[in-house]
């Protein structure tokens, strides 16, 4: 068997650090509700507030996921491939960069001087070492997709006309979806907001930062998205005592969803002026056609689901649900996720069409969205593969499977009272990126029981993620110590072995072409645009 130790070790460095992030992001969400809230007048500073929510953000957004992420691609490919990660020093060498950049842009996070939210948006202005440790975050993240797409090519190079394992193609597909997506950002910062910061340049068009900025706003969302859905392939039917259904339908999902995520984001832009509404109408018609992987995942990993409560003598037509086996972290984790998947992508629909956009835009509708989304179907996910590996990382078992099931169940109920209202709230028309509410009148003050609503849903989430660090904490330290071979993954099989897979179905090269057309198409000219007529130039004011 392969010694995985310097896999282990960098999969465990890597998810330290995410989840410190996101304990710490936790804790300012909670502050963020109360703040909002009204109740307690002491909490209540614009400054704070607005540093509190960038935090948040960059926490939660950047740091969590990109870390998760990177640890978790170096174990599945390793694991998957057979075979040690590719150049380890260089791994590491993206790890201390971007863990460099996230230590410089937390001090002026921390201090108020980058309070800019997540979302990089001129005319607010953060201090240039905000901007330079976000960058040395992506550059770190680069360096992680270089060595999936070297050892995905390695591998196919040294077993040729053999199937990639399903779990590093969806990784190596995400390594390539990440390349496109970021690019986007990375062109905004060093190009414009670096200078701009630094007095190099005195004003810089907001619009065409916006415009790069949508270029990596949402095809960022499938970046955090894609390790779930392998989860819901590759870890969940085994759980299940189960079969993947179709292999081949998850390599597909695998490449629309990274094909058609990345030339959309202009629905983020309906109200802006730059863009003209045949430009807005191409992205919106992507982004509905970015749903049908959705669809191809849910429809595969129910089937899967039910092909296993089935096994497991699940009668009658939905008999096999109750067979399912619920105290398996991985399974309850899927189910709770497909649930709020379903709310989120409703949400999300209602968000990418244009005339239903314009009611809830820049409300608090789109917040409560996104937490779905992101806290919701994904976070929760990441907590049943961090079950799920912990005890492969550590070799140590487990703490507590029953915490683990209380862990999944109170971040799933609070994260339903927490969006709820939040969704209520957009509809009765308060407005996002505000730090407080004056309830002095009859529409604020029917707001006001959704915001109590909201510090409960708040705090249950927050004691959810306490256990969750406790957890896993605890398997850490245990003086439990097992061998080597008592923890493995285990992959799910296919129900029908795949034998002849077409090469696009295989490799990338194909749809990193398409691709490129695809972005020069949707990008190209919208870019262009702002080099050949005149704008309106924005003046730096910041913080």
């Amino acid at each position: 068997m392969m010694n995985d130790s310097v896999e282990r070790k960098l999969a465990l460095s890597h998810m330290s650090v995410a989840f410190a992030a996101f304990i710490v992001a936790c804790i300012l969400g909670e502050y963020q509700v109360l703040e909002r809230s009204g109740i307690f007048p002491a909490l209540e500073s614009p400054a704070v507030y607005f540093a509190s929510v960038s935090t948040h953000g960059v926490l939660m957004a950047y740091v969590l996921t990109t870390f998760f992420i990177m640890g978790f691609g170096y174990y599945t490919a390793s694991s998957t491939l057979k075979i040690p990660v590719w150049n380890p020093l260089l791994a590491w060498a993206g790890f201390w960069i971007a863990l460099t950049g996230v230590v410089l842009a937390a001090i002026p996070l921390l201090s108020g001087l980058a309070s800019v939210l997540y979302t990089f948006y001129p005319p607010v202005q953060a201090d240039p070492m905000f901007y330079i440790g976000a960058t040395l975050l992506v550059v770190g993240s680069w360096v992680w997709c270089g060595i999936m797409l070297v050892m995905f090519y390695q591998w196919k190079k040294d077993n040729p006309g053999q199937n990639v394992p399903l779990a590093m193609f969806a990784t190596t597909a995400n390594a390539l979806l990440w390349l496109w997506t970021s690019a986007g950002v990375a062109l905004e910062v060093v190009f414009l907001l670096i200078p701009w910061s630094l007095g190099w340049i005195d004003t810089i068009d907001p619009g065409l930062a916006r415009t790069l900025f949508a270029w990596t706003l949402h095809p960022i969302v499938y970046f955090w998205l894609i390790p779930a859905y392998i989860a819901f392939y590759v870890f969940v039917p085994k759980q299940a005592g189960s079969f993947l259904f179709s292999e081949e339908a998850a390599r597909a999902a695998f490449l629309v969803l990274v094909v058609f995520s990345l030339p959309i984001g202009f629905h983020h832009l309906y109200m802006d002026p730059e863009q003209a509404s045949g430009w807005k109408l191409l992205h919106g018609i992507g982004t509905f056609i970015v749903t049908l992987p959705t669809f191809v995942t849910g429809f595969t990993v129910i089937a899967s689901l039910e092909i296993g409560g089935r096994l497991r003598g699940g009668q009658g037509l939905f008999g096999w649900i109750g067979s399912l086996p619920w105290t398996n972290s991985m399974v309850l984790a899927v189910i709770l996720s497909l649930l709020m998947l379903i709310f989120g992508g409703f949400g999300g629909i209602v968000n990418a069409s244009y005339a239903m956009n314009a009611m809830v835009h820049n409300t608090a509708w789109v917040p409560g969205h996104f937490h779905l989304i992101f806290a919701g179907t994904t976070i929760i996910m990441y907590f049943a593969i961090a079950y799920y590996l912990w005890p492969v990382l550590t070799k140590k078992p487990l703490y507590s499977n029953n915490w683990a099931l209380v862990q999944l169940w109170t971040w799933f109920i609070g994260i339903c009272i927490l969006t709820t209202p939040w969704h209520v709230l957009g509809l009765l028309g308060q407005p996002r990126r505000i730090s407080s509410v004056a309830y002095n009148n009859l529409l604020t003050l029917s707001w006001q029981p959704y915001e109590l609503a909201m510090i409960f849903g708040g705090l249950i989430m927050l004691g959810s993620a306490v256990l969750f660090i406790y957890i896993l904490a605890k398997t850490w330290m245990s003086d439990v110590s097992e061998t080597e071979n008592d923890y493995v993954l285990e992959y799910a099989e296919p129900l029908h072995p795949v034998k002849n897979l077409p090469e696009y179905l295989n490799d990338f090269s194909l749809w990193n072409k398409t691709i490129a057309v695809l972005m020069a198409i949707s990008f190209g000219i919208p870019i262009l645009q702002f080099f050949f007529m005149d704008t309106f130039d924005s003046s730096a004011w910041g913080y």
